[in-house]
């Protein structure tokens, strides 16, 4: 197969100065790609900055041949997240490429965490991410192309006891994706969730000792193809953990009709309304809010 190339594509990778996001900048930056190298060098938690991030990574892609520049703006904000898109159309005149990575832990049981350690973390993950795409989601609209990758996680979907912050900002980035992918059809933007594993700065604390290889560079390859000209998927998730990729979707079961129910009947018919047996899959994009509601609606009328 022909090496896919990023030559005279644009990228914006937040929360690139380290771990995964590193590793993305270096992979599309060694394709061709220029880079924009966003961190603003915080420590886990979010308290700090340091420059020294993202110019490290800049300086790897120089001296490698690629061209970068580091932008220390936070996500967190609005204007945060139009500086970053703006640094890309500064320097390089476009944007094709969003890959948000950006992220923070403040780990606390529901039943104790704070407000604050509650909306800091949304402020990074999920509006992080609502920032930057609604301020390059317009350029590659006008463009008429467009890649958006959101970093996603298994907490999202499955949820994770001590990060119920993270869990609620991860789960809200695939309705993000998915507006984005739908929106964006017409245009020729595709956006698209990652659901990483990788053993960074964010597994400080646990025990990985029996983890197998779990480098960033093991994701990196599924995230720059979901940025590539070529991705032939929107509005999808893909896994990628210890050298496995894989697809994680939503599905329903086919249920239950009744014109009317009452509440004994829910609980007699509930291994029936629960049954996985030929579940249905309506993905985002094209149709899947409208497919959702037609497969519902026949049934009412199948009665």
């Amino acid at each position: 197969m022909e090496e896919l190339r990023f030559d005279g594509r644009v990228a914006v990778i937040t929360g690139a100065g380290r771990g995964l996001g590193a590793a993305y900048a270096k992979l599309l930056a060694s394709r061709g790609a220029k880079v924009v190298v966003n961190d603003p060098g915080v420590s886990m938690s979010g308290d700090g900055n340091d420059v020294g991030p993202a110019q490290q990574v800049v300086e790897e892609i120089f001296a490698s041949g690629g061209e970068a520049v580091a932008n220390v703006d936070s996500v967190a904000t609005a204007e945060g997240g139009e500086s970053i898109i703006k640094s890309a159309l500064d320097n390089f005149g476009r944007i094709d490429i969003v890959i948000h990575n950006a992220g923070i832990v403040r780990r606390a049981a529901l039943k104790d965490i704070s407000f604050e350690d509650f909306e800091t973390v949304l402020d990074v993950h999920l509006r992080g991410g609502f920032h930057v795409v609604r301020a390059a989601f317009p350029h590659m609209c006008d463009a008429g192309y467009g890649r958006i990758v959101l970093t996603g996680s298994i907490n999202g979907l499955y949820g994770n006891a001590g990060v119920v912050n993270y869990s609620v900002a991860k789960a809200g980035l695939i309705g993000l994706s998915n507006v984005a992918a739908i929106e964006g059809e017409a245009y020729g933007v595709k956006s698209n969730i990652i659901l990483p594993g990788a053993v960074t700065r964010m597994a400080e604390g646990l025990d990985t000792s029996k983890y197998p290889p779990m480098d960033p560079e093991l994701v990196a390859p599924a995230v720059a193809w979901m940025a590539h000209e070529s991705c032939s998927i929107t509005g999808e998730m893909l896994v990628s953990i210890a050298g496995r990729i894989a697809r994680a979707y939503a599905a329903e079961t086919k249920g239950v009709f009744k014109p009317a129910w009452t509440i004994e009947q829910v609980a007699e018919q509930i291994a029936a309304i629960r049954d996985p047996e030929n579940s249905l899959v309506f993905p985002p994009v094209p149709t899947g809010h409208l497919d959702h509601l037609r497969y519902s609606f026949e049934m009412a009328s199948k009665g």
